[in-house]
């Protein structure tokens, strides 16, 4: 799915028109995009939690070279997934 079919999804599931639908889906987005960048989490009950990871500068290796680099600090978005996702996933038929 993308983003263009959760807009017509949401469209569909509340009844209403799309050019409705696609900033309630933007806001929604944007929001969570604000959060992890301010270092918030995120949690949706049954869905799952995003949450930011700090990782500490190390020494890594020019695979082409094999010369030894810094690597900055750098913080990534991670997702853990909810239970419920996680078992409507395993049970689900293909």
């Amino acid at each position: 799915m993308n983003k263009s079919q959760l807009i017509e999804a949401l469209s569909q599931e509340i009844n209403i028109p799309l050019r409705e639908a696609s900033p309630i889906a933007d806001t929604i987005l944007d929001t969570m995009v604000e959060a992890l960048a301010a270092g918030d989490s995120i949690e949706i009950r049954g869905f799952g939690s995003f949450v930011v990871k700090e990782y500490d500068s190390y020494v890594g290796r020019n695979p082409k070279t094999g010369d030894s680099i810094k690597v900055p600090p750098k913080k990534l978005p991670f997702f853990k997934v909810g239970k419920e996702l996680k078992e409507k996933v395993n049970t689900a038929e293909d």
